[in-house]
């Protein structure tokens, strides 16, 4: 099999539950790249200062998260290399891009790893955002207490955006089945 795996897909898709289980079965490391991404975002001349003053304007998560994708891609770019035997979930922002350049520079990074995998509800992208939305909200009422809209409408991007389609070799959709079925799933998939 060829590492690293690879799990991407919008906030709430569970990338982290099915990571932490396929990482398990393999008796591999684990690695979430938003937990690691500011490191790697520096590298790239990240300011953080500069990124607390966008994201308290006024339109800031959406300004923000258009700051941040420079260094998103650079962070694709680097833990791909530093991390190649591990199983990997990307932040949700990390396999979205507009910028065609951004998004060749992700393609070719990636390019290399079949075991490439976004994960999704439903074939139904209507259906997927609203099942993502619905468990998004409830984490952000138990974390924030209070649903951002603005945050469903990026998450609702996340879902319909084309790269995740684009980049993903493996698709796998997780509606009516547990964790564990979806992560044995994964395993007979995997090349």
């Amino acid at each position: 099999m060829h590492t690293p795996i690879i799990l991407i897909g919008p906030m709430s898709a569970g990338k982290s539950t099915i990571a932490a289980l396929l990482a398990d079965k393999l008796d591999l490391p684990r690695l979430e790249l938003d937990e690691i991404r500011i490191a790697y975002y520096k590298e790239a001349g990240y300011d953080e200062i500069e990124a607390s003053k966008i994201g308290r304007s006024e339109g800031g998560m959406i300004k923000l998260l258009q700051y941040w994708k420079p260094f998103e891609a650079y962070a694709v770019e680097r833990v791909l290399i530093d991390y190649d035997k591990s199983v990997i979930d990307f932040g949700a922002g990390h396999s979205v891009y507009e910028e065609e350049k951004l998004f060749s520079r992700v393609e070719r990074a990636m390019a290399p790893h079949p075991n490439l995998i976004l994960l999704l509800p439903s074939p139904d992208l209507d259906k997927s955002t609203e099942i993502l939305n619905a468990r998004f909200g409830e984490l952000l009422m138990r974390e924030i207490g209070k649903v951002d809209e603005e945050l469903l409408k990026v998450n609702e991007h996340f879902v319909k955006h084309a790269s995740n389609h684009k980049l993903a070799r493996i698709v796998v959709y997780t509606e009516g089945k547990t964790p564990a079925e979806t992560c044995e799933e994964i395993l007979g998939k995997l090349v």
